[in-house]
């Protein structure tokens, strides 16, 4: 799942980025309004954390542009402004929850889970194909008694193609969705995790492989 993270503080910002990602998250950090803007209207998001006192253009400028565009992505506000009107007026906005600073991680990282569900997006904590499982709680693949530990990005692959098995996804658009628009990064890169998934799917024999069409992308499917 993907998340947009807008904090100015970079301190701040790394630490959610690395707790973030440790849960499997992808996590596109940004600054300042107008780069939250600017990616929320250009990259689809499973929720945004979003602080209100940003350099510029204010969170809660940014969350009713976005609400007045049409834009459902669930949004948390995560600031050290705490007063029930502060409160009042960030729900009124358009958010859809809350949290003040400073705040316990695991506080957070329910509140995420919780957040995304909203937007209809939710995923168990183990997504099954076929005979396949992927355990979020242990980043693994699993086929009966046999399981392959995952490193993230093998996590992130694999969670896009379980959640839409049989369609297809080109390296462009694994790119976007597990690496995201701000990365540099080669189509080579997403040829070599297909790869360490390919050999990793052979391990566990569960009969669920990784095809490739040429012009067309990666699919996920049932062997013969």
């Amino acid at each position: 799942m993907r998340l947009l993270l807008v904090e100015d503080e970079p301190a701040m910002s790394e630490a959610l980025v690395d707790i973030l990602t440790y849960h499997h998250y992808a996590v596109d950090p940004v600054f300042n309004g107008g780069d939250a803007l600017y990616w929320a209207r250009n990259q689809a998001y499973d929720g945004i954390i979003l602080d209100i006192m940003l350099p510029g253009l204010d969170g809660l400028s940014v969350l009713r542009q976005l609400r007045s565009e049409g834009n459902a992505t669930p949004v948390m506000l995560l600031t050290a402004k705490d007063t029930l009107s502060d409160k009042v007026q960030g729900l009124d906005d358009g958010a859809d929850d809350y949290l003040p600073k400073p705040f316990a991680m695991a506080e957070l990282l329910a509140r995420v889970k919780a957040l995304v569900r909203r937007g209809g997006r939710y995923m168990p904590d183990t997504l099954c194909f076929g005979g396949l499982q992927l355990d979020r709680a242990h980043c693994a693949l699993q086929c009966g008694e046999r399981m392959e530990a995952l490193s993230n990005l093998e996590y992130q692959l694999m969670e896009v193609f379980m959640r839409n098995p049989g369609m297809y996804f080109s390296a462009e658009r694994l790119i976007e969705l597990v690496w995201g628009l701000n990365r540099e990064v080669e189509t080579g890169s997403v040829w070599v995790y297909i790869s360490y998934l390919r050999k990793k799917l052979q391990g566990l024999r569960c009969g669920v492989v990784i095809q490739s069409r040429r012009g067309v992308g990666y699919v996920l499917e049932r062997g013969e």
